[in-house]
């Protein structure tokens, strides 16, 4: 993006909102609104009670919706943990951003991307990362090399929750950090540790603008909620669903805590609170084979059905963005780095961002999405939506197929329809697979680094 498009971004439409956000609803002094950017690991697209869960106790995230902004079409740009993570952060596709599967070893988030952490930095907010990186191992690729003030948490995909070693391979592998330096908490609830160091640094700075980045590792397994979560889903019938439902819950328990430390010291009317999942509910060994739920959506994590890609997306500004509203129109979790560039007054980079800003959306329900089309890669896989139609291309078929229809090479589907993607539509539109089988290849083109 030039620096004209840059001038006209920073002062066209949406100067109203964050004129509201430099004055809050008490009339305290001017200030640039504080970012509180929460992210869940591994949540299904129907997993909170706002979004249907009915078997679900998750009160502080309904709390933040009837405070806020739903969004019912939500998409992350990928199915996996590393390549959504990076695609937040960068406001860039995987393809684009050059970090297309999980960061391990020497794999990480290229040290050419700008993140939105380097933005708050650059406008004089103070920043943290509290929780899972997930984006380098490398000390060049660590958060405090990416616009992270402070850090506290681990590095690659999971630990366990009371060891802090990494959970996948072994033998000592202890993954736990603050900044740069290795730190030990044996036998210490991780997730309470990231709520501790967040309940710290907002009330360190609760004077100044802050950007503080929670990436939970709940629900991802190994789901190892706390014991009073497991009671509340003693009666549950199916075993995998108990230990994802506690799980689920302590993390809506530990979101509660840092949404009371912001209501207690009177920053609300002067906090953005953004809560979404990275990618669909997991079906792994690790995860008991399931438990997280997509609703009527077919897939989950790994696949490009709606369930890998359609997560919950919650936001809350009280006095800017309207409360207990609900949006349909299609997004990307790209989005939220032009849009909160716009809510802070950031200068964006100069690159080419995929995100687009999205504040005009957020204020009114009958605004058309800034997308016309949604375009994801995997591997071999690829997925395009554009209007209702989406065509995917060699995804996994489903564990638990809600169709008895065989996986074919390509699947059409009309998503206002045929949520469930139950039907493939290709014989029947022939030309419309063409034509988005086209959109795809200039897509893929056009990002190649």
């Amino acid at each position: 993006m030039d620096t004209l498009s840059r001038r006209m971004f920073m002062g066209v439409t949406g100067a109203g909102a964050v004129a509201w956000g430099l004055s809050n609803a008490r009339g305290q002094a001017s200030r640039s609104p504080n970012v509180i950017l929460i992210l869940s690991d591994d949540q299904g697209s129907a997993d909170v009670g706002c979004y249907g869960a009915a078997d679900l106790h998750t009160p502080h995230l309904d709390g933040l919706a009837a405070r806020g902004v739903r969004f019912t079409s939500s998409y992350v740009a990928a199915s996996i943990c590393s390549p959504s993570r990076g695609a937040l952060l960068t406001g860039r596709c995987p393809r684009r951003n050059g970090l297309e599967t999980n960061a391990g070893g020497d794999t990480g988030l290229p040290g050419s991307e700008v993140l939105l952490p380097q933005l708050f930095k650059e406008a004089g907010y103070h920043t943290a990362i509290f929780g899972k990186w997930h984006l380098g191992m490398q000390a060049s690729m660590g958060p405090t090399a990416r616009g992270f003030d402070e850090f506290f948490g681990h590095k690659e995909g999971c630990i366990d929750n009371y060891s802090h070693f990494f959970y996948w391979h072994g033998p000592n592998r202890h993954d736990l950090w603050r900044n740069t330096e290795q730190v030990h908490e044996d036998g210490v609830f991780f997730p309470d540790l990231v709520t501790r160091e967040a309940l710290r640094f907002i009330e360190a700075h609760q004077q100044e603008p802050f950007f503080l980045y929670l990436p939970y590792n709940l629900p991802h397994y190994p789901m190892q909620a706390k014991p009073e979560f497991a009671t509340l889903y003693k009666d549950l019938p199916e075993e995998p669903r108990r230990y994802y439902a506690a799980s689920v819950s302590n993390l809506d328990a530990c979101i509660g805590q840092v949404v009371n430390k912001v209501d207690a010291l009177g920053l609300r009317e002067n906090s953005i609170i953004l809560f979404l999942s990275d990618n669909g509910h997991s079906v792994e060994e690790r995860a008991f084979f399931g438990g997280g739920s997509a609703g009527p959506y077919r897939g989950h994590k790994f696949t490009l059905w709606e369930g890998g890609l359609r997560t919950p997306c919650i936001v809350s500004w009280p006095g800017v963005i309207p409360s207990g509203e609900v949006r349909e129109q299609v997004i990307s979790s790209m989005d939220w780095f032009p849009t909160l560039a716009r809510y802070c007054t950031l200068t964006l980079p100069d690159t080419l961002l995929d995100g687009r800003d999205i504040t005009r959306v957020l204020r009114d329900r009958n605004i058309p999405s800034p997308h016309d089309a949604l375009y994801w890669m995997s591997n071999e896989q690829w997925a395009v939506r554009k209007g209702p139609w989406k065509l995917v291309y060699q995804t996994p078929d489903t564990r638990h197929a809600e169709s008895n229809e065989s996986q074919d090479s390509f699947f059409l589907s009309n998503l206002e329809e045929d949520p469930g993607e139950s039907v493939n539509r290709a014989p029947l539109y022939p030309e419309l697979q063409n034509e988005l089988i086209r959109l795809h290849e200039q897509w893929q083109n056009a990002t190649v680094r």
